[in-house]
């Protein structure tokens, strides 16, 4: 079981978008994927809630809520034969926070939009995941999305010579478009729409796909419940 954390402090990266497209992509493959919601917006949570009984299953936790009925581990239980967890983290998560959230992460997904103020929340983000919650660089499971691009713009250049002082792969450019918006109304991944629409959208996900799919060299964490956040 492959356990993806998505987190960006910063609110409108696409933590929710990248999330819910990869948990639709692995329940076409059949691999029986768990989208987990920590987000209070619940915005995962309401996109799950539309996809019809007849689509790809994927399992959802709303982890943003809390039942004093039972335990938080009950509550954060992965069913068997999971294949993939998915993490929609919340904004605003602090740098104490990190550790226990991306402790059990086998991959580690950062996305940021080319604009002065995403680079510095992203510049900040990667530090605090270095040197707070100890995340190597040499691990191979720490890596960038340039989120919401277009190409051959000025921002664009700026969000690529800022990602490469980081020294953190960018393992996916994904691009501006209206699919995304259309496909998180009506429940859909980009995988679940017409091909001729989402084509050339389809192309920026290989990448990120391929990499997914490179194991992390850390020792492996042992298997179970992803630990709750500490907030309340």
């Amino acid at each position: 079981m492959q356990r993806i954390v998505v987190l960006n402090p910063k609110g409108g990266s696409g933590k929710t978008t990248i999330a819910i497209n990869l948990a639709s992509h692995f329940a076409m493959q059949g691999e029986r994927p768990v989208l987990m919601d920590y987000d209070p917006q619940g915005s995962s949570a309401r996109w799950a809630g539309k996809r019809d009984k007849t689509q790809a299953r994927i399992h959802l936790i709303k982890a943003f809520e809390r039942d004093p009925r039972i335990t938080r581990t009950f509550q954060l239980r992965i069913p068997d034969g999971t294949g993939r967890v998915i993490v929609d983290t919340p904004a605003a998560v602090e740098a104490q926070e990190m550790p226990e959230l991306t402790r059990s992460a086998d991959k580690i997904l950062v996305p940021v939009l080319p604009s002065d103020i995403d680079i510095h929340a992203c510049s900040r983000c990667v530090q605090n995941l270095l040197l707070v919650a100890k995340v190597h660089r040499s691990d191979n499971r720490l890596g960038i999305i340039a989120n919401r691009v277009r190409r051959n713009t000025v921002t664009y250049q700026a969000l690529l010579r800022f990602l490469g002082t980081l020294r953190i792969p960018i393992i996916a450019t994904l691009r501006d478009s209206q699919n995304y918006v259309h496909a998180a109304e009506s429940g859909l991944g980009l995988q679940e729409m017409k091909p001729y629409d989402v084509a050339e959208d389809l192309a920026g996900w290989q990448s990120l796909l391929d990499w997914l799919e490179v194991p992390s060299t850390r020792r492996s964490a042992p298997a179970g419940v992803i630990q709750p956040m500490c907030r309340a």
